[in-house]
């Protein structure tokens, strides 16, 4: 029993050494940078999400005037709504560009060549809407952003501003509506819809307010 009571300090050393090897090992392993593809929203993240009960469009003024969508949903192959100044050209570069609805910011960043700057928006519809629990907005070719991941935002929050994708295109903003829980930047062009619905269609549908409603006129910042 002597002899066993002699060698446990060391025992005990190699244990608390083997532990904390362990533990650098997994710390490195949860620091490591996560792909977005594999990304999706917890349950409880959704449960979580503000309840959005109105949509209005990211740009313009009341019922999305003084723009025009330049290459609409699904026009060779295009996952979105390219949304455009009316001057045309980049004389909406610096534009503001809004929350569509009530949410939380899910991805804000720049996601690779092409997308420029980008926001992800995740909003919680009503339990009787068919295409619940949760779907996203996507705003894309900013010139800047003015949100951060995690952060709950509100219909008509500015997020960011038009423009050019890093000089790709002329200023436009690219703007997504996507079902589901899964966080990807993805890609702007597909041969199908994928998890995509047409934006001025979703939003037409989803307004929550009557025609004779007008929303403010947004100022440019």
């Amino acid at each position: 029993m002597k002899k066993v009571l002699r060698f446990m300090p060391l025992v005990l050393m190699a244990a608390v050494a083997i532990v904390i090897w362990q533990q650098r090992n997994v710390t490195h392993v949860i620091t490591k940078p996560l792909d977005p593809a594999f990304i999706r929203l917890t349950p409880l993240e959704v449960a979580t999400l503000p309840l959005a009960t109105r949509f209005d469009m990211p740009m313009g003024s009341e019922h999305g005037a003084l723009t025009y969508n330049a290459r609409p949903f699904r026009i060779a192959r295009h996952l979105g709504d390219d949304l455009n100044g009316i001057g045309g050209g980049n004389s909406d570069l610096g534009d503001a560009v809004y929350s569509a609805a009530a949410g939380r910011v899910v991805y804000a960043g720049s996601p690779g060549p092409g997308w420029g700057k980008m926001i992800l928006i995740a909003h919680r519809l009503p339990d009787s809407d068919d295409l619940g629990p949760v779907i996203q907005t996507m705003y894309a070719h900013l010139e800047s952003i003015r949100v951060e991941a995690g952060q709950n935002v509100q219909r008509g929050d500015q997020i960011g501003t038009v423009g050019t994708a890093e000089g790709a295109y002329l200023a436009h903003l690219h703007f997504e509506v996507r079902l589901g829980p899964y966080v990807n930047p993805g890609q702007g062009y597909a041969n199908t819809p994928l998890n995509r619905v047409g934006p001025e269609q979703f939003i037409r549908t989803h307004r929550g307010a009557g025609v004779e409603l007008l929303n403010p006129t947004h100022k440019k910042h």
